[in-house]
């Protein structure tokens, strides 16, 4: 089933929420410099779910971070670019003004629902703690709009519950709490950091139903960070693929999953299991590693492990170029695999 309302399959082309421009984070370490994010660049319309896809490592993560400036102290540094949020640059913002935006008019559902919540506070304290920030709501009014956020999120007896801690939800449940909390200010931007990945896959199901049903009935945009090319394609219009720290590839969704054009993205796609291949048919799989993030990259950061590689690859670094109308591709050759 295809969670994405037919209307919303392409992005209106309005004024982006979300601009972010050359994004390059660095960690600094014992061990070297590793450029996670290196050069990033998209947008993020109104009303929209962009997916960005990736493996692990690939800066997915660190790109939401930094993002909202949450970086760990003294390791990690925004070293360049530019991210601006309804017009406004966050990089420069003063910290008490960024404090005012995040969780507020930008929310971000964290990867591990386990360990984001903290086990000494009761959940509903959790939920009202932001509404009583961020709203100037009064503890009672906050604790009142946490059980509303806990019925809408469908978790029952929502008044009794608020006053439940951490370790008397289960996963999916404490996974809902999260959505509420993150949700609780009515954001009009939210970054979801793989919301399923703990969970099994009839919950998973149900979660990225309600984020949808919820994002519809806020406007709120989505961010949908995830390595499951399956929940792309079923809640959202426009995908990134990222690698090493960069993006190789970007369009709608639809134009993504029938016609690839980067040899990266075509091995995501190739290694995903189908029914009716037999038993003796081995998934397909992309050879060797990913580069190590703290040596310069010369050319493609995707040649070595590619099968049409050129010379020029290897010496080259490609542009992300467009090749189809709204289809980008940082790729010499891009679109010439069968």
């Amino acid at each position: 089933m295809n969670l994405v309302e037919p209307e919303m399959q392409v992005a209106t082309a309005v004024k982006p929420i979300l601009e972010v421009e050359d994004l390059r984070t660095h960690f600094f370490t014992r061990d070297g410099v590793t450029r996670a994010v290196d050069g990033v660049s998209f947008t993020v319309a109104p009303g929209e779910t962009l997916g960005i896809v990736g493996e692990s490592g690939c800066g997915k993560s660190v790109t939401a971070l930094s993002i909202l400036r949450l970086l760990p102290a003294r390791l990690g540094r925004i070293v360049g670019g530019s991210v601006r949020f309804e017009g406004q640059e966050l990089l420069s913002l003063p910290e008490g003004r960024m404090r005012d935006i995040r969780g507020n008019r930008v929310a971000m559902i964290f990867q591990e629902p386990m360990t984001s919540l903290n086990p000494v506070l009761t959940i509903g304290d959790q939920i009202a703690e932001a509404v009583m920030i961020h709203q100037g709501a009064s503890r009672s009014d906050a604790l009142r709009r946490a059980a509303e956020m806990l019925r809408l999120v469908r978790i029952p007896d929502a008044e009794k519950r608020v006053g439940d801690y951490p370790h008397q939800f289960s996963g999916g449940m404490r996974q809902r709490v999260m959505i509420a909390m993150a949700l609780s200010c009515s954001p009009r931007l939210l970054i979801a950091d793989e919301p399923t990945t703990a969970l099994d896959v009839t919950v998973q199901a149900q979660i990225l139903k309600l984020m949808l049903e919820l994002k519809q009935a806020t406007g709120s945009a989505v961010m949908l960070i995830t390595h499951d090319l399956g929940v792309i394609a079923e809640t959202c219009q426009r995908v990134i693929v990222m690698y090493a720290g960069r993006v190789v590839e970007q369009a709608e969704v639809l134009e993504l999953f029938d016609a690839p054009l980067h040899p990266y993205t075509r091995g995501l796609m190739a290694s995903i299991p189908r029914i009716g291949l037999g038993r003796r048919k081995r998934l397909a799989e992309i050879p060797g590693i990913v580069p190590d993030l703290r040596k310069p990259i010369v050319g493609c950061a995707f040649a070595p492990r590619c099968p049409i590689a050129s010379a020029r690859c290897r010496a080259e670094p490609p542009p992300l170029a467009e090749h189809r109308p709204g289809h980008l591709a940082a790729c010499w050759h891009a679109g010439e695999m069968p």
